[in-house]
């Protein structure tokens, strides 16, 4: 059916991945430092300094990296409470958050870093991108955007339906068919590949993916679904063995998951457990904030913002819109328009988005962009931009 159709595949991952885990162990550890939590003192310290990095394997966990705080954080304590909290509870499913020895190796920031920092500069040098396009209400790629909803769905099965015998490892691809004018036509296939428990067959786990997952997903999704659509589940026949125990975890390997799926650029640099004044994280935020502006004031029904920083520096040394022909108004004149309306340093953009909360720990579930209760998904002053 998609021979005459372009295709394109994303991908997500569970919560329970082992490289997701990390993510939200990393940003749990920044939560705590930067607001009350049951592991510090009661107050947290908005200004905290983290760069926090976790890795996974068989009963260990080990935590690096630089942290500058006036408050105290109870690292060990935080790793082992979420790597409980998403279902890695016992040995039979090859995980126990309760006996998981942690390793903790951390230093404060880099005094030559701070000073930078201090004085209102970026915490480091980069190019980070932002992007949005018409193809959702949540103005995200269609392949991504599936992808989400079919790891997000696994989890609420796996925990609603323990009976089932679902895992929290699991991975799903979605392939999207695009119209020669770039506009999607129908889901063309979809993988998932989820840990389960011993005993059930690879019939067992299909019937349970067909009717728990890819039924009510493809029922969200009906105006794409057009003909048979290809599926596979769990290809190698058996996913027992998962999580840590199958495979190593680490902090910011899953930046393509993360953000947009592969569908449009990517600076490079990983958002989880780092503060704010990282413009690795704060300003791919703001980037995917003003993409998004763009989209929902109809000035283009795509739209990619790439901003770069010098590492001390305060402003961005680029701000550059790319609207792909699809633009209503030239994309330096947007370009113009954005940077007369917004603050783009690092002060700036943490104030726009109040990026000094504890808010991180939830962008480890279902990538950091798409969700309407992040402050970076705001469209409220579009109408600042419309011609």
């Amino acid at each position: 059916m998609s021979s005459n159709y372009q295709l394109f595949t994303s991908e997500s991952v569970t919560e329970g991945h082992p490289d997701k885990l990390a993510d939200a162990i990393s940003d749990a550890i920044l939560d705590a430092c930067l607001g009350p939590s049951p592991h510090n003192n009661g107050t947290g310290d908005p200004m905290s300094r983290v760069a926090i990095e976790t890795l996974l394997t068989r009963g260990l966990a080990v935590i690096a990296g630089e942290l500058t705080t006036d408050t105290y954080v109870e690292i060990a304590d935080i790793v082992r409470e979420t790597i409980l909290s998403v279902g890695y509870n016992s040995t039979e499913v090859g995980f126990d958050g309760a006996t998981t020895g942690v390793m903790i190796a951390v230093q404060k920031q880099a005094a030559d870093i701070a000073m930078g920092v201090d004085a209102g500069g970026a915490g480091d040098q980069g190019m980070m991108f932002g992007f949005a396009c018409d193809e959702t209400p949540e103005l995200m790629p269609l392949p991504i955007t599936v992808a989400h909803r079919l790891t997000k769905l696994q989890a609420q099965v796996r925990r609603d339906l323990p009976e089932l015998g679902l895992r929290p490892d699991a991975k799903a691809q979605v392939t999207v068919a695009y119209n020669p004018d770039g506009s999607p036509s129908h889901i063309d296939t979809l993988v998932l590949s989820t840990q389960h428990r011993d005993g059930l067959s690879q019939a067992d786990v299909t019937k349970i993916v067909d009717e728990y997952i890819f039924a009510p997903v493809l029922a969200e999704f009906q105006l794409l679904v057009k003909g048979d659509i290809i599926k596979h589940v769990n290809p190698t026949g058996r996913f027992v063995i998962g999580g840590p125990q199958g495979d190593t975890g680490l902090t910011g390997r899953k930046i393509i998951v993360d953000t947009y799926g592969g569908y449009a650029r990517h600076g490079g640099g990983a958002f989880s457990g780092k503060d704010p004044t990282k413009v690795d994280r704060s300003a791919a935020y703001v980037a995917r904030y003003l993409a998004k502006l763009v989209v929902a004031a109809k000035l283009a029904t795509k739209c990619e913002i790439q901003l770069a920083y010098a590492i001390g520096v305060a402003e961005p040394v680029s701000v550059r819109v790319d609207t792909f022909g699809t633009g209503t108004a030239d994309d330096l004149d947007i370009s113009r328009r954005l940077q007369a309306k917004f603050d783009l340093t690092p002060k700036g953009i943490i104030d726009l988005l109040e990026l000094r909360r504890p808010i991180y720990r939830e962008t480890a579930r279902n990538g950091h962009f798409g969700n309407a209760a992040f402050s970076w998904e705001n469209t409220d002053r579009a109408g600042e931009l419309a011609l």
